[in-house]
This record gives C-alpha cells, structure tokens and sequence, in this order.
C-alpha cells in the first residue's frame, strides 16, 4: 500500500485508495452501466480517464478471474461469469431484511407512515419487513403479507420496470388490481402511469385499494440489476403529500438499491431500466 509522508506528523499516513484496484472497480462499474453492455479498450479507458496500456493490463487481470472477457470478433470487453459466483455468494450471505432497516426507519419517520419492502416471488409480492414508524394512528401490514403482483402502487412500480414480454404474460394471466377492483382497471390509465413512474421512480395508490388509505411505491433492485421488488410507503397521509412523499420513497429505495449491490445506473437519471427505452410499459411499440 502507498504511503505518503505527512508534512506534520512524523508518522508516514496509509493513502485510503489503491488506485488499481480503484481503477478496476471502475471499470466494472463502467462495463455495468453500458447499456449495451460491450465496450472497447478505447471507450473503457476514456470513461475511466486512464491510459490504454493501464487499461490493457487492468483488464487482462480481470480476466484471469473472468470477472471480465474479451470478444475475440469484434475486441470488445463485457462482463464475465466469474461475478456471477460473488454475486451468488453475496445473495447467500446477505439478509436484506437487515440492510433495509435504516432505510425503512428513516421513511417511517420522515413520512409518518408505515414503511415495508416486499420481494417479488413468482406472480406475488410478499412483505419481508417493516417500519410503523411512531404513529399514534395508522396502517399495520402483517409481515408475510402476500399481495398479488399487479395490486396498487407496488404493482405499478414494479410492472413499469419488468421487460415488455413479462409485462404481457402477467397482465394476460392475472387479474389487474392496479384501480382496485379488476372491473375498475384502465389500461391506458396504467400505461400513463407507468410512464410516469419512469421519470419519477415512484407509482401512487391515491385511496383506490381502500378508502382513506394511500401509497406510494418504488421498485428496488438487487445485483445484476435485477428487479427483486419494491419499497413502499401506505398511511392516512393526506393526497397533497403524496408528491413530496414519492421523492423520498424513491430516493430510499435508489438507496437500499445501491446498498444490495445494483449500479446507480438502474435509477438514473430517469429511472430507465436497461431493455426498456424506446417501449411503452405494456409491452407494444
């Protein structure tokens, strides 16, 4: 590790960063945050500002351990399979429930209303944990509540964010809650609303799924920018919150994103996730 020599002290002081490895994290980062997901030794290097010869040497490393391969036809870089073993490890090891506890709490607090992430498990969402905050009066979910994936502002949330072909499958075989009742449900309305959630990274139940009571919704991802659920907010705020309240859900949940592993670039800076420029949310060009 470099030491630099501090001009006060007469003790040598550790430099926080390596820059190898700083430089190799960020070429992942970069190679993960390509929407095509190949990139050349020029364009790597240009992103990460450093010289193509370090660029050449950083990679060839990364490939010893396959984190990184080459294309030997078009001499482009993408991702190897060697990450899928830490990423699996990190699924393995990590309790999200944990991770997400501050981020729940701070939500609590700040929006006087109950906070829950749910994880998406085949054609259902099922509550994995929550935060009532302190509120004197308000809305109690059950933890390892199930709710249909296509119910209120989760459903909407996460719907916006699926790929276009699930998108279809799901609305074809499921009753669509998005309006509450399957009679009241407006597929434009939706495909208004999932655009909508696009720019903004939040969905809104405005008193639909029960009287009174609201929700706002954004979706979270895990490693491999995987769509793994969302997070969400419901209470007796008033609808003139909800707005202001949308912003704090979907930074929390950009954060909770971030903290399991997924690249910022799912969440900005329109919340566009990759495969889904260009289409609309049900799946039509």
């Amino acid at each position: 590790m470099p030491l630099k020599k501090d001009p006060v002290q007469t003790k040598p002081v550790y430099s926080s960063l390596v820059p190898a490895v700083d430089q190799a994290s960020r070429i992942l980062l970069t190679l993960a945050q390509n929407q095509s997901g190949k990139m050349s030794l020029t364009e790597i290097c240009g992103e990460v500002s450093i010289h193509k010869s370090k660029g050449y040497s950083i990679l060839n490393t990364l490939q010893q351990f396959a984190f990184v391969q080459r294309s030997s036809d078009s001499k482009t870089y993408s991702l190897g399979p060697g990450l899928l073993f830490l990423s699996s490890k990190v699924l393995n090891n990590m309790d999200f429930r944990e991770v997400v506890a501050p981020v729940l709490r701070e939500l609590a607090l700040r929006t006087k209303s109950t906070a829950f992430l749910g994880l998406i498990s085949g054609s259902h969402v099922f509550v994995v944990t929550k935060d009532e905050g302190n509120q004197d009066i308000g809305v109690t979910i059950r933890l390892g509540h199930r709710f249909p994936l296509t119910w209120g502002a989760h459903g909407k949330s996460i719907m916006t964010f699926l790929p276009g072909a699930k998108r279809k499958d799901i609305l074809a075989s499921s009753k669509p809650y998005f309006h509450g009742t399957p009679s009241s449900f407006d597929a434009s309305r939706l495909e208004q609303e999932m655009a909508q959630c696009r720019k903004t990274g939040y969905a809104m139940d405005l008193g639909e799924m029960k009287m009174g009571v609201h929700a706002v919704a954004s979706p979270v991802f895990g490693p491999g920018e995987k769509l793994i659920g969302s997070l969400a907010i419901v209470g007796t705020f008033t609808r003139d919150l909800a707005t202001s309240y949308g912003a704090d859900v979907a930074a929390a949940a950009k954060k909770f994103s971030e903290s399991v592993g997924s690249g910022p670039q799912v969440l900005a800076p329109h919340w566009t996730a990759p495969g889904l420029e260009g289409s609309d949310e049900l799946g039509t060009k």
